[in-house]
């Protein structure tokens, strides 16, 4: 019995007339008004779809950015409720606020399979709060819209949030279909997963990335590694990083893993050649993009990306992959004297023989905007951080409440 079926049940075998309070993660790019990326918002559709097709009256909670508790127009969900209707091919009511007048007088107003998206959750500071009165209070305000729970927002789960833990302990619950399907491709990732298995890392941060890093250790067959995080590890080989991104408080936690690879038999790959500027991009200037080997960053130089020989070398590790997870963009992407990287792994994962999987965030942000087909991919994550967080061992608080 699928969650939604055990969901249907508790609530006397039919969800026609029942108010289903669904948390999504529609925290999509915006570029003022105009969202830049709706991969978000598609990915959440079809639980909406389903339970409104059911005849069940939705009511949609998710948040935007990060706008600390108090309303911030910048981050409302207004045109993102509007986005969610037409991909829904549907009308959605939008709710000024959260729990207020508005929103109950929005969802009173629903009829059997109409659909409702309630304004920013973050707009009110029991969302985040850690008092755990606190955060049970808004839990309870959110809670009485509802007779049921549908939990849907991967990339949240990881957050012991009112909308994500708190209301789940307090209504009917079940787990939606996003967050069954990031569940299940994840467990691909980590119990007995078909090998060989290559694990593709990138973004700004060695700091990011050491529990995934320190627990893959043991399980990944290959490490490659790129982004702004791979100048900490060549310095800490010794090498000349001039003026990349560095971490010098993690150079010890490097080479301890640069040891424990070569002891454990798992290969680390790093560049060995970079995409170098003397600056970094802006619309002020042009880009001036050099190539250097890995060893011999100039001084005065900071790396953007990896060359074009570690991108065909990142691509023959991964040829054979049966199993790939990739999080985090090989250099600058947003601007292209710098995609080649990214757009090698994307490529290459495009035809890897068995499960390829892209960690969200950044990386799925790159698939889409350098114009690769979703579909070319065995699965893209909605969440980064909370792909990461499952990958490195660690209990997931609004997994944990529906599993319970």
């Amino acid at each position: 019995m699928s969650g939604i079926d055990a969901l249907t049940a508790a609530l006397g075998g039919s969800l026609r007339g029942k108010r289903i309070l669904v948390r999504s993660d529609l925290n999509v790019p915006l570029d003022g008004t105009t969202i830049t990326d709706d991969g978000r918002i598609r990915a959440s559709a079809p639980t909406i779809a389903a339970l409104a097709e059911a005849g069940a009256r939705v009511v949609v909670t998710a948040h935007l950015g990060r706008p600390k508790g108090a309303v911030d127009p910048a981050y409302s969900l207004a045109p993102v409720a509007a986005r969610l209707g037409e991909v829904l091919g549907r009308p959605v009511a939008f709710a000024t606020d959260t729990v207020g007048e508005s929103a109950q007088q929005v969802v009173a107003g629903l009829g059997d399979g109409d659909v409702a998206v309630l304004e920013n959750v973050r707009f009110n500071a029991g969302e985040t709060s850690k008092d755990d009165a606190e955060r049970g209070a808004f839990a309870d305000q959110l809670a009485a819209l509802a007779d049921g729970f549908v939990s849907d927002g991967f990339g949240v789960v990881h957050r012991k949030q009112a909308s994500v833990y708190d209301v789940a302990a307090r209504l009917p619950h079940a787990m939606g279909q996003l967050v069954a399907a990031e569940i299940t491709v994840l467990r691909r990732l980590t119990v007995d997963p078909e090998r060989p298995y290559v694990v593709v890392l990138g973004g700004s941060k060695v700091s990011d990335k050491l529990g995934v890093i320190d627990n893959l250790l043991g399980k990944a067959d290959k490490l490659l590694i790129g982004g702004g995080m791979v100048f900490t590890f060549l310095a800490a080989q010794g090498h000349e990083v001039g003026k990349s991104l560095l971490e010098s408080d993690q150079l010890e936690v490097c080479r301890s893993y640069l040891a424990r690879a070569a002891e454990s038999g798992v290969e680390i790959l790093l560049p060995t050649d970079i995409v170098v500027d003397t600056a970094f991009p802006s619309g002020e200037r042009a880009p001036q993009p050099q190539v250097v080997a890995a060893d011999a960053i100039p001084a005065d130089a900071l790396g953007l990306d990896i060359g074009p020989e570690s991108g065909a070398a990142f691509a023959a590790a991964l040829a054979d992959a049966k199993t790939v997870f990739w999080n985090g963009p090989m250099g600058v992407f947003e601007v292209d004297a710098f995609a080649g990287g990214t757009r090698a792994v994307a490529q290459a994962l495009t035809a890897v023989p068995g499960l390829s999987v892209v960690g969200g965030g950044d990386s799925a942000a790159a698939v889409r905007q350098l114009g690769f087909a979703e579909s070319a991919f065995g699965h893209i994550s909605t969440g980064g951080g909370a792909s990461l967080e499952y990958l490195e061992g660690k209990e997931l608080p609004g997994i944990s409440i529906l599993e319970g």
